[in-house]
Order: structure tokens, then C-alpha cells, then sequence
């Protein structure tokens, strides 16, 4: 509790200003107030909990599986070849220099207003952390830690299972974190530009009623449901890499 005080005080501090402001300004269909947020949050409790919420939930467990498959797969490759490092790194980077909400309407056109549309933008937003951490999780282990190892007669498979392996896992959690929040905002960027259900679909929707709180609402709903799997996700770290304290 007290490794958060001061990030809660601040928090507290800056609603404070924002509710004051807003109750200022009297335009809650430009700025709502926070209390207003959770007021409009509460009435629209059941089609935001119960319909889209878990769509929004699904396209981003799909693309958040799939960019860890690719990515962790693309690293792996990378690391066992120098060849495939020089061919796919350049590709991995060019990848995010395209400007997601420009070609995200594209891929509305090719794979329609179903799902697929907004798990490939969750891919192509999240997949990249992922691969570029992991890699770099590979890379950090000590050329001396592997000659070390391969004179006491252990081959490929032995170091990158008992060294490679557990040095890049710190990395891996890392590039999760990363990638959920991302991955929220890629699903909210496909259901903004085309969906008929889903968290960003609904804001949209609600910003076209002029309604400012409604905009907030599922917003807010999803800067909540990324924090607690960040959250759940630090707690699988904590578990499961327990070494790294001893460090």
C-alpha cells in the first residue's frame, strides 16, 4: 500500500481538477465529469458487461494468442539463425512504420465487420513488442555462459533450454504487459472503425449521440480491464521467476 500512496494521491489530486473543471465548464457532452462517467457506467452496466465487454474480450485473446505464437516463434527462429535475423528483422520493423489507423479501414473491406477484421489490427499492433523483447531476452545471455556450457558437453538444444530459455522469460512477461494494453487499443481501433458490437463500437456510437459520458464509459471500462490483467499477468511473473529476486 505504500509503494502506491503517491501514485493514488496524484490520481486522487488530478480527478479532483478534472470534477471541478467539468462541473465549471457545464458541457458534459464535451467533458463529463468522473462522477458522471461512473453514474452513466452503472446505467449501462448490462450491455457493456454483458455484450460488449466479452466481444471486446474475445478479438483480444484471440490476437494476443496468435502475436505470441508469432512472436515468440519469429524470436526463436531469429536467434538460432543469423540469416533469418538479417531477412525478418528489417520486415518486424518495418511492420510498425505503418500507420495502423490509415490501413485498418482495409482491412474492414477484406475480411468484413466480423471478427477477423479487428484481431489482425491486434496483431499487427502487438506482435512486434513481443518478437523485438523476446529476441532481445535471447541475446542478453553471455557468449561466456555458452562456452561454459557447450565445454561441459551440452549441444544447441541444453543451452537454449536450460539458458537461453529462462534468461529471456523476464523479457517475455515484459513484452505481455506491453502488449495487452496494446492490444486494447488495437481491438478499440477495429470496433471503432467497423463492428456491430464491442467496447469501441459502443463509444462510437454514444459519440454520435452527443452523449460525452457514454464516450467515457466504455473507456474507462477498458483502462480497467487492461490494468487488472497487467496486474494478473505481474502475478504469474512474481510466481514463476522467483530467481530473479535473488539476483
Amino acid at each position: 500500500m505504500k509503494r502506491y500512496l503517491s501514485s493514488g494521491i496524484f490520481i486522487a489530486v488530478l480527478l479532483f481538477l478534472w470534477q471541478l473543471a467539468a462541473g465549471r465548464m457545464d458541457a458534459a457532452y464535451i467533458l463529463p465529469t468522473p462522477t458522471g462517467i461512473l453514474k452513466k457506467l452503472w446505467e449501462l452496466r448490462e450491455p457493456l458487461f454483458l455484450v460488449h465487454l466479452p466481444a471486446t474480450m474475445k478479438v483480444m485473446a484471440i490476437g494476443l494468442a496468435i502475436s505470441v505464437a508469432l512472436g515468440v516463434g519469429l524470436a526463436v527462429l531469429m536467434d538460432l539463425s543469423p540469416m533469418v535475423e538479417k531477412a525478418l528483422y528489417p520486415i518486424v520493423i518495418a511492420s510498425q512504420t505503418i500507420p495502423t489507423t490509415a490501413i485498418a479501414p482495409l482491412f474492414v473491406v477484406w475480411f468484413g465487420y466480423g471478427i477477423w477484421s479487428k484481431i489482425v489490427v491486434t496483431i499487427l499492433m502487438t506482435f512486434f513488442p513481443i518478437t523485438i523483447t523476446v529476441f532481445d531476452g535471447f541475446k542478453s545471455v553471455k557468449r561466456e555462459m555458452e562456452e561454459l556450457l557447450f565445454s561441459y558437453g551440452a549441444g544447441k538444444k541444453d543451452i537454449f533450454l536450460k539458458l537461453k530459455l529462462p534468461a529471456a522469460l523476464p523479457h517475455f512477461f515484459s513484452a505481455i504487459k506491453m502488449a495487452v494494453p496494446l492490444s486494447v487499443i488495437g481491438a478499440a481501433i477495429g470496433e471503432w472503425l467497423g463492428a456491430q458490437s464491442g467496447l469501441g463500437y459502443f463509444s462510437r456510437r454514444m459519440m454520435t449521440q452527443l452523449d460525452g459520458a457514454g464516450v467515457f464509459a466504455p473507456i474507462l471500462l477498458l483502462s480497467a480491464m487492461a490494468m487488472i490483467l497487467v496486474g494478473i499477468i505481474s502475478l504469474f511473473e512474481n510466481i514463476l521467476i522467483k530467481w530473479r529476486k535473488e539476483l
